[in-house]
């Protein structure tokens, strides 16, 4: 009866964290609930634990890998045409600046795995489900890669109607536009997807097979005319989400609460630097390409990708290329992240054997 309370004192937990942050409209507010409410049990109660089982997580992180494999528009891609090799290297150079703001994170004493992929630019829900494979400190990069996005959040309609002088076309947003697919459809897209993604993760031995598997296989049965246009159910993805969510916010303590508050004014200005180099970047893609001002500051916007369609398609922007640069950089982050990691790895190792070699001597 005592496990069955924890487990009920948790779940009212994060039921009314939820509800909370899907009032407010938050982004992905089944991931940041369940974070916030298994924090909240986890702090209440600290001598009486809770955790996730293992294969409840792993089944969140191929939910987010089928996410954003079902994101991936191939026409849109094809669409940009020449334009791809630039949007390509300008989602890279964004990415390296945001990494190499990241850095000074590691003044808090966190590792540089931690500061880097809290710091990334784009795919908080997919780096948070990947820190502990990364060698991160998943309650780490899930606080600050959310910070992030809600400072991008906060600042992109701003910048959109102050600094471009956008306006409210009355264009149909892409959560509108998906309400018309069937329920059989969807589900047994999220159903392949996920099932043949493990599968594929674990056949193929990709790094972090649990999101990439999902990813490709999504992607890749999109191009099956029956899934055309198919996406993940909400209630898959809230499932999945809450499952991430609650995984790290469990992990929690006042100790590391208090350490993460005291980088918030240093990731403040690592997010400020990242934003300040984007706009850099759109004003590069301007010059280069014949997108708009506005169109090339929505494409290089450093997160919050479906806010940042809903404003493309509101503002009449060119949606199909602010789409295509965003899945892009995407792709990019996940693709590369289990690499990043075993390059900081080994950069980690040869530190720590230089030191102890100084030592010794």
């Amino acid at each position: 009866m005592a496990v069955v309370r924890r487990w009920s004192l948790l779940a009212v937990a994060v039921a009314a964290a939820c509800a909370a942050f899907w009032l407010v409209r938050l982004p992905t507010p089944f991931l940041f609930g369940g974070l916030v409410g298994a924090l909240v049990y986890a702090l209440a109660r600290p001598a009486r634990p809770l955790a996730l089982p293992g294969r409840w997580f792993t089944g969140g992180q191929a939910v987010v890998g089928a996410v954003v494999g079902a994101a991936v528009d191939w026409r849109s891609l094809v669409a940009l045409g020449p334009s791809w090799v630039l949007v390509v290297a300008v989602s890279c150079f964004s990415l390296a600046v945001s990494v190499l703001a990241g850095q000074l994170l590691v003044r808090h004493r966190v590792s540089r795995a931690t500061a880097t992929f809290s710091s990334i630019a784009g795919g908080a829900a997919g780096l948070t489900a990947l820190a502990e494979e990364l060698g991160a400190d998943a309650r780490v990069v899930a606080v600050l890669q959310y910070l992030r996005l809600l400072v991008v959040l906060v600042t992109m309609p701003v910048v959109v109607f102050l600094v471009f002088g956008g306006e409210d076309s009355g264009a149909t947003t892409a959560l509108e536009a998906v309400t018309g697919h069937t329920l059989l459809r969807d589900f047994s897209y999220a159903a392949a997807a996920i099932g043949l993604g493990l599968l594929a993760g674990t056949w193929l031995r990709l790094p972090s097979g649990a999101i990439l598997g999902p990813l490709l296989v999504a992607a890749l049965l999109a191009l099956v005319p029956w899934w055309s246009g198919a996406e993940v159910p909400p209630v898959v993805v809230a499932v999945g989400y809450l499952c991430i969510g609650i995984q790290v916010g469990l992990k929690f303590t006042v100790a590391s609460l208090r350490a993460i508050g005291a980088m918030v004014p240093t990731a403040l200005l690592t997010i400020a630097l990242t934003l300040l180099a984007c706009a850099g970047l759109a004003a590069v893609l301007t010059l280069a390409t014949d997108q708009t001002p506005l169109e090339a500051y929505l494409a290089t916007t450093p997160g919050g990708i479906y806010a940042v369609m809903g404003t493309a398609a509101a503002t009449g922007s060119d949606v199909t290329f602010v789409a295509a640069a965003q899945v892009l950089r995407l792709l990019i982050v996940l693709a590369s992240a289990p690499f990043v990691a075993a390059y900081l790895k080994r950069f980690s190792d040869a530190s720590d054997d230089d030191d102890d070699q100084r030592l010794a001597g």
